[in-house]
């Protein structure tokens, strides 16, 4: 069966709907906000319905645009964002607790002995951005009652009845037997879940129920990880390449074949994507605040938005001798350290918002740089390009940034939304489960390539700036 599809990214400060025909690309878009609300002890929530309203509403209006049928519907997911539900009804019984939250902490510091368990068992390290302290939390400090999952459980439920959850967004749960991709018992009971009722674990790809939520009844038949999904589409296939997301956060993303690599440098190894019951896997990397650091500049009135990056970064020619370390919700990989907090050194009378931006925007890079170079030591090499995609390529300076500190090609994406391309490319395979992966993704086409401008002598130093001022706030902690 051929036909347009819908593309459902359903993401942390909205979601965005593309209808995607096999001939003529994106023919229909839209998009709907979501609002995370942020408070003390690392709170961050959002409402469980105006996460399903966002997805009803972009999917509905994406379709009015295109003013064409489609065939199937995919979704994908934010991946660690947790809630509590009735399965018998659906209603939730908490809030959703956005993956950025931190108020599982606790959870975490009463299990440090068994990290390295949880390691082996799962890929992951022991840390509240995954769901498994999350869920653990609402079971000690908000409800018993219901089942407890990741927020793609319930809005597949809330669409099709269905209980399953992605091979991928189960990777991300640290419940996942990562060899076997199946639920670890020994893992569910560290956590203490070990009487939860979980989703049934299913491919990227298939037919998994039907929905009338977007008008005509539909088949949702792909469901994929928000940054899985962003791989598959920028085909960053081949060894020597890798992905980076700019969005809320950072997401560095590296293939690594039909052979799970544990990671000896701290990033997480995790499924990529099960498809056709093989499945794939890649080392993952988190910069916690990407552009969350951009919108926190921006309340500050040091910027009026990300548009400002450029024009207000271009008024100096460097950082002034200012340092940011943009961990406004902690370090992850490689240091895993969601306790730090930010900081901004090397302050003076003549620092301007310029120098400030600049700071923001090596601050970015350079964690992506440490996420490349922790790929190079688990792999062997350093990628040969970075593919990236998001809001934040927009901004030719941290670009341009990126490239000079990685001493690498990057290479920005010319098709917007990938997550929902990736999706969508599961998708098609879901109808169409003959189709080659390759002719399922787009053509990778860069809109722009942006080349090293500075030697590695200057990146180093500039990097070393950076490292300097992460290591005082790990001496201080």
């Amino acid at each position: 069966m051929t036909g347009p599809v819908l593309a459902v990214d359903q993401g942390t400060s909205g979601t965005k709907a593309l209808v995607i025909c096999p001939e003529r690309g994106v023919i229909g878009s839209a998009s709907a906000p979501v609002r995370p609300r942020y408070g003390p002890g690392g709170l961050v929530e959002a409402d469980p319905a105006e996460l399903l309203g966002s997805v009803v509403d972009a999917g509905t209006r994406a379709l009015a645009d295109a003013g064409e049928p489609v065939v199937a519907v995919g979704l994908a997911n934010q991946g660690e964002t947790v809630l509590a539900w009735d399965p018998d009804t659906g209603r939730p019984l908490t809030d959703a607790i956005v993956w950025q939250d931190r108020r599982a902490a606790g959870v975490c510091a009463e299990l440090a002995g068994r990290e390295e368990e949880l390691k082996e068992l799962t890929g992951l390290p022991l840390d509240p951005y995954f769901a498994a302290p999350k869920m653990a939390w609402i079971r000690r400090e908000l409800t018993r009652e219901g089942t407890v999952t990741t927020s793609d459980s319930w809005l597949v439920h809330q669409l099709t009845g269905a209980f399953v959850t992605d091979a991928a967004t189960a990777g991300r749960t640290q419940l996942l037997d990562l060899d076997r991709v199946a639920w670890s018992p020994a893992a569910l009971d560290i956590f203490g879940l070990g009487g939860e009722r979980l989703p049934s674990v299913v491919d990227a790809a298939g037919v998994f129920g039907t929905t009338t939520a977007f008008g005509p009844e539909l088949p949702l038949t792909g469901l994929l990880v928000d940054q899985q999904a962003a791989l598959l589409a920028q085909s960053a296939l081949a060894p020597d390449a890798a992905k980076c997301t700019y969005g809320t956060g950072a997401f560095l993303l590296a293939r690594t074949g039909s052979v799970p690599r544990r990671s000896s440098t701290g990033l997480v190894s995790c499924v990529a994507w099960r498809l056709g019951g093989h499945t794939s896997y890649c080392l993952d990397g988190q910069v916690y605040t990407a552009a969350s650091a951009v919108n926190w500049l921006t309340g500050l009135k040091v910027i009026s938005g990300p548009a400002d990056l450029d024009p207000v970064g271009g008024s100096v020619p460097d950082s002034g001798g200012v340092t940011f370390v943009p961990a406004l919700a902690g370090l992850a990989a490689p240091w895993w350290r969601g306790d730090l907090r930010g900081s901004v050194t090397g302050l003076s009378l003549d620092t301007t918002a310029g120098h400030l931006v600049r700071a923001l925007c090596e601050g970015i890079a350079a964690q992506v740089v440490e996420l490349a170079e922790a790929v190079a030591a688990d792999l062997g090499a350093r990628p040969a390009v970075l593919r990236v995609d998001g809001g934040l390529t927009r901004s030719a300076l941290l670009m341009q940034t990126q490239a000079d500190l990685l001493q690498r090609p990057v290479e920005v994406s010319a098709l917007p939304d990938v997550t929902a391309l990736g999706v969508g490319a599961v998708a098609r395979l879901g109808l169409d489960p003959g189709l080659p992966l390759q002719q399922a993704v787009p053509d990778w086409k860069p809109a722009a390539v942006y080349e090293p401008r500075i030697g590695p002598g200057e990146a180093a130093e500039r990097l070393a700036g950076f490292r300097a001022a992460v290591a005082t706030l790990l001496e201080r902690s």
